[in-house]
């Protein structure tokens, strides 16, 4: 009985997760070489040594088993038991010829063990070359991995080697796989009659396009006539990708794979193979298209009667751009004039009525570059939400909430049916806080006592700033405030938008959410539920892969910037302070939108500078100048890193410094 109870306590001094149990997580391998395994739910990380990795890479998803520990003092660590999900498997670098084969070596600042290549898989590639290297198979024997050369990158081009290595790095693949290029090459390009006739037949409706000028897949069109009732019908109709890309299909793997298309200064990386996003599934004008709609009868007072959702067949009238809606709002005339300014008449009474029920109205600026035929910037464009972008907007919400809506009245076994909402949740009052105290410096009150009180705040604080200096940077405060969007199955509502139930149904070519949503409506609607029980994990994946998407536009659009700026070397802006921490302080510049880094040592020779947090503010020891976010300085451009994609500015004095610096030089010299 005593060594029971003896043998009992020793067990119950190992940590719990000492009993070899096998757990899910994403491998982090730092420069070091070290890897630590992060597993949702627990504290603390599991630490990996090298020899421990069992072929799993930076970034990968992996199977890990605790290793028995003596003591409960020390940290878990544990082996990597399996792979599950290569983060990667396309990498840039170099090759070394030998006879017969090669080995690639990796550009990363990540360990990673040489490829080795089989000379059948060295694609033209030479000794030396820099290349995209693909990897094949690595097999847990001690043996290297194996690979194959993608493509030989042009050692001249630098640009778009480097645009690679972001979408790279960021996990998403250059090439689609073959078997998922065969399956998209079966689909048949002509509409069969058999499958019109399941449809409705739009085909007579006067339908348009309305996209950017550079766009090719456009996955949304809008139909429109007027009813003798004197109301209106309008329909949103959405690329039936679902209908082309069938489930656990390599071509459905590999979108779910990849969950979206990203955005690139001068490329698209998408999720589809080409031909199906810019041909098969693209709404283009002058050609039957099998769309996925939603169609309302609306009041000339903007008052949504009824709808219907179900599959169509459509034949766009017209393809517009933005530019050219915009031109026929404003001029009140051209091609289509007549139902362009009615829809946009709607749009407005929609976009109000959204504000009025707590939606909040952030701007949205966006950098454009205008770029040469090697892909170098040599211009940027700032492009701000006008009434063409809100007038397809507006239809957009009004489709995803609607659809949203209907799903949510399911339900299964007396439960909700599992769907992949697009839910934004209230603001995080931590961040809130300071926030409302940093507004109030420019004199702007915040009432926080309810999430609606909130977003009235916001709303008047959006209208009060707007035209000045402190306008971007309060917005960009206001919106880090924020909770993040994403997909769940929990349905919270979209706090920012105001609505109650939401999805993403209109972007099924660039999203594969809206795939999901597609074909769990046309579940609902032919009343076959096959409730999906691992909806929730494939909702987190695709919120991953869409910030990691963000996170490569992101350094694109920095790189692009350095790139830019590398020209100005030397010269002087305005800009405004965008950021503040301890090291130094950003500055955006006012004409080109580019940010860069004034570091707190290059302020050493006019005094000590103190970070205060709650402020977003440095602040002189002696001086007591202020850098605060918002306001306005003058910077010079003293480097442009593309390697880091990192500007450096310094802060180039003016005022009273400037005649204290002035005078203190003179003395200097005197002396």
């Amino acid at each position: 009985m005593g060594r029971k109870n003896a043998k009992k306590k020793k067990q119950r001094e190992k940590p719990r997760q000492s009993s070899g149990k096998v757990l899910k997580g994403k491998l982090d391998i730092t420069r070091s070489g070290m890897g630590f395994v992060t597993i949702e739910g627990m504290d603390v990380d599991i630490i990996i040594r090298p020899a421990d990795f069992n072929t799993a890479l930076h970034g990968d998803t992996v199977r890990v088993a605790i290793k028995e520990m003596k003591s409960s003092g020390r940290r878990m660590q544990g082996i990597v038991k399996e792979v599950l999900i290569r983060k990667r498997t396309e990498f840039i670098g170099h090759l070394q010829m030998n006879k017969g084969f090669a080995f690639f070596i990796a550009e990363m600042d990540k360990p990673m063990p040489d490829i080795f290549i089989p000379l059948p898989n060295m694609k033209d590639a030479k000794d030396n070359d820099r290349v995209v290297v693909k990897l094949l198979q690595w097999e847990n024997d001690g043996k290297r991995p194996v690979g194959e050369v993608v493509t030989v990158l042009d050692a001249e081009n630098t640009n778009d080697a480097a645009m690679k290595e972001i979408l790279l790095e960021a996990g998403f693949p250059l090439e689609f796989p073959d078997e998922a290029l065969e399956v998209a090459a079966r689909i048949p390009d002509s509409i069969s009659s058999e499958e019109i006739k399941k449809r409705n037949d739009l085909r007579s409706i006067f339908t348009i396009t309305i996209d950017p000028v550079d766009a090719k897949d456009f996955d949304d069109a809008i139909s429109f006539r007027k009813l003798k009732n004197g109301n209106y019908e309008i329909g949103v109709h959405i690329a039936d990708v679902s209908h082309y890309v069938e489930p656990e299909t390599a071509l459905d793997k590999e979108a779910y794979h990849r969950a979206t298309s990203v955005y690139l200064p001068d490329r698209v990386n998408p999720m589809l193979p080409e031909h199906i996003s810019n041909v098969l599934c693209s709404l283009r004008p002058k050609e039957d298209k099998l769309t996925f709609s939603a169609i309302f009868q609306i009041t000339p007072k903007g008052d949504v009667k009824q709808y219907w959702l179900g599959k169509t067949v459509i034949h766009s009238d017209h393809r517009f751009t933005y530019e050219e809606v915009q031109t026929i709002i404003e001029e009140k005339a051209g091609l289509h004039a007549e139902e362009i300014l009615l829809l946009n008449e709607l749009a407005q009474k929609f976009r109000k009525k959204r504000f009025n029920n707590g939606a909040i109205s952030f701007s949205s600026q966006e950098v454009r570059f205008k770029l040469d035929e090697k892909g170098n910037p040599i211009g940027i464009m700032i492009k701000e939400s006008k009434e063409a972008h809100q007038l397809i907007e507006e239809f957009m919400l009004l489709a995803n909430r609607t659809v949203a809506e209907n799903v949510s009245k399911i339900k299964v076994n007396g439960k909700p049916l599992p769907f992949p909402y697009r839910t934004h949740d209230d603001p995080d009052e931590e961040k809130l806080l300071p926030f409302a105290a940093f507004a109030k410096k420019f004199g702007h009150t915040f009432d926080t006592s309810s999430p609606e009180a909130i977003a009235a705040s916001f709303n008047q604080l959006l209208k009060d700033v707007h035209g000045k200096p402190e306008q971007h940077v309060l917005e960009q405060l206001g919106i880090r405030t924020m909770a993040k969007a994403k997909y769940t199955i929990e349905n919270v509502g979209h706090y920012g938008l105001g609505f109650e139930h939401y999805c993403h149904f209109t972007s099924p070519i660039r999203r594969y959410p809206d795939i999901q949503v597609h074909r769990i409506l046309e579940d609902v609607l032919n009343n076959k539920i096959n409730p999906d029980k691992k909806l929730e994990e494939k909702c987190k994946h695709t919120s991953e892969r869409e910030r990691a998407a963000m996170e490569a536009e992101r350094a694109s659009n920095k790189y692009k910037q350095v790139q830019y700026m590398k020209n100005y070397l030397g010269d002087e802006f305005e800009g405004v302070i965008s950021g503040v921490a301890s090291f130094g302080f950003w500055v955006e510049t006012i004409e080109h939108k580019c940010e860069g880094l004034v570091s707190v040592n290059s302020l050493l020779e006019y005094d000590e500078f103190r970070h205060v947090e709650t402020d977003y503010c440095l602040v002189g020891q002696r001086s007591g100048k202020k850098f605060r976010m918002g306001d306005k300085v003058k910077i010079k451009v003293v480097a442009a890193n593309l390697t880091k994609r990192q500007l450096d500015y310094e802060w180039v004095v003016t005022g009273e410094l400037a005649t204290e610096k002035n005078s203190s030089e003179k003395g200097k010299k005197k002396k």
